[in-house]
C-alpha cells in the first residue's frame, strides 16, 4: 500500500520506545500535563461552563479518527427528527478553512457551505440529512445560540463533543473500536489518546463499534473499570456503491469479484481496504492518504492512469472523500464511494430510551418547597 506522509495507523500501534518514538513520547508528556490542568481550572470555577436552551448530546470518542463518529451522529439526528424534536448539529468543523466565529453550514432546507469551508465531516452530514440545521464553531457555545436564536432549535447534538469541556451536555456517547480500542495506550502525538482512558469516567454511554456481533464481541480493554456504564454494540456496515458522475446506485454486493483500485484519505485507510476485501472485491491497487487530505486534480490524474495500467474495472474511495473530490468537477464514469450506515446491534430501543429519558429530565418542571 503506498501512503501519503506518516502512517499514524501504524505509528499509534507501536508499544516500544526507540529512537524514532522517543521525540513522540517526549512531546507527548506536555500534552498529558495540559490535559490535567484543564479539569481543575472548569471545577475549581476559574473557568465556566455554559449551558444552551435545550436538551445537549455528545457524540464522541478518546482517540483520534476511525470509530464513526460521522455516521452515528447520523443516527442519532435521524432519530430526533423522527421523533419531532428541533434539532440541530453542532461541529467544530475540522479541516475547514471557514473565517469568523460561527458559519451556518445547512439551515435545513439548503447548504450554504461546501466542504472545504465547512471540513468534509459537516458538509457529508448537512447533505444527509434534509431537515436538519448544521453549524460550526470552535466555540460550541456560539453555534448552539445561532441555532437556536434562527432556527428554534432545543435538541443540541454535539458532532465529536466529547473533549469539548466547556460546554455542559446531558448525555455523553462516548464510540469504542472493538478491534482497537486505545491502540498503544499512549497519549498524542505518541499514540492515539485523545485524553487518558479514566477520562471515560465522564461518559453516560459507551458504544462499542465495528463489532461483529455483541455475542462475539469482547468488551474493549479499559472499560471494565465502569462497570454501571450502559454498553451497546454497533456496526459500520456498507450499504451502497455510488457513482456520482453518472447517479448509478447498486448494493455494496455490486463491487464482489470486480477489480478495483481504491484510495482513501480517512484516519486509517487500512479499514477501508479490508472493507472491500470483505465484500469481495480484488483490490488491484490501493493508496491511503493523510486524514481530511484535500485532492487535488493531479493526485485523481495519477490515479486514473494507475487505474487504466491495473486493468483496474472501478475507482472506489470512502464517502468522506468523495465530499472534498466533488468540488474537481470530475466526469470519470468509473469513479464510486462508498456508503457506510451506523447500525446498533442490539438494545436498539433501550439506547434510545436513555437519550429520551435525559430529554425528559431537561425539560420537567422544577418542583419548589415553599
Amino acid at each position: 500500500m503506498s501512503s501519503f506522509g506518516p502512517d499514524w495507523s501504524v505509528i499509534h500501534q507501536d508499544r516500544s520506545v526507540g529512537l524514532k518514538s522517543l521525540p513522540l513520547a517526549l512531546l507527548s508528556v506536555p500534552y498529558g500535563l495540559a490535559l490535567g490542568l484543564r479539569p481543575r481550572l472548569y471545577s475549581f470555577g476559574m473557568i465556566r461552563k455554559r449551558s444552551l436552551p435545550g436538551t445537549v448530546i455528545s457524540i464522541g470518542n478518546l482517540t483520534v479518527g476511525g470509530t464513526g463518529k460521522t455516521p452515528a451522529v447520523a443516527m442519532v439526528s435521524r432519530w430526533a427528527k423522527e421523533k419531532g424534536f428541533n434539532v440541530a448539529i453542532l461541529s467544530r468543523g475540522y479541516g475547514g478553512v471557514y473565517k469568523g466565529k460561527v458559519l451556518e453550514v445547512s439551515d435545513g432546507k439548503s447548504i450554504k457551505a461546501g466542504p472545504r469551508q465547512a471540513g468534509d465531516e459537516p458538509y457529508l452530514l448537512a447533505k444527509r440529512l434534509p431537515g436538519v440545521p448544521l453549524v460550526i464553531s470552535k466555540m460550541r457555545y456560539l453555534a448552539g445560540l445561532f441555532a437556536h436564536e434562527k432556527f428554534g432549535s432545543d435538541f443540541f447534538i454535539l458532532d465529536d463533543g466529547f473533549q469539548h469541556i466547556a460546554l455542559k451536555r446531558d448525555l455523553d456517547v462516548v464510540l469504542i473500536d472493538a478491534v482497537n480500542p486505545f491502540g498503544n495506550g499512549h497519549l498524542l502525538p505518541w499514540g492515539p489518546l485523545r485524553e487518558p482512558v479514566n477520562h471515560l469516567v465522564r461518559a453516560d454511554v459507551f458504544i462499542i463499534t465495528r463489532a461483529v456481533s455483541p455475542s462475539s464481541t469482547e468488551l474493549a480493554r479499559g472499560i471494565e473499570k465502569f462497570p454501571s456504564t450502559p454498553v451497546f454494540f454497533a456496526d459500520h456496515r456498507p450499504s451502497e456503491i455510488v457513482f456520482p458522475c453518472t447517479s448509478n446506485v447498486f448494493e455494496a454486493s455490486f463491487i464482489k469479484g470486480k477489480k478495483i483500485l481504491a484510495f482513501a484519505g480517512i484516519a486509517n485507510p487500512r479499514l477501508f481496504r479490508e472493507t472491500l476485501i470483505r465484500l469481495g472485491a480484488d483490490v488491484v491497487f490501493f493508496k491511503g492518504f493523510k486524514d481530511h487530505y484535500q485532492f487535488k486534480r493531479e493526485d485523481l490524474s495519477s490515479l486514473i492512469r494507475e487505474k487504466e495500467g491495473s486493468k483496474a474495472q472501478y475507482m472506489i474511495t470512502t464517502e468522506k472523500d468523495w465530499m472534498r473530490i466533488s468540488s474537481l468537477d470530475l466526469t470519470c464514469r468509473e469513479l464510486a464511494y462508498l456508503a457506510i450506515e451506523f447500525v446498533l446491534l442490539s438494545d436498539n430501543n433501550r439506547f434510545f430510551d436513555i437519550v429520551e429519558k435525559r430529554v425528559m429530565q431537561r425539560t420537567k418542571p422544577v418542583t419548589r418547597n415553599l
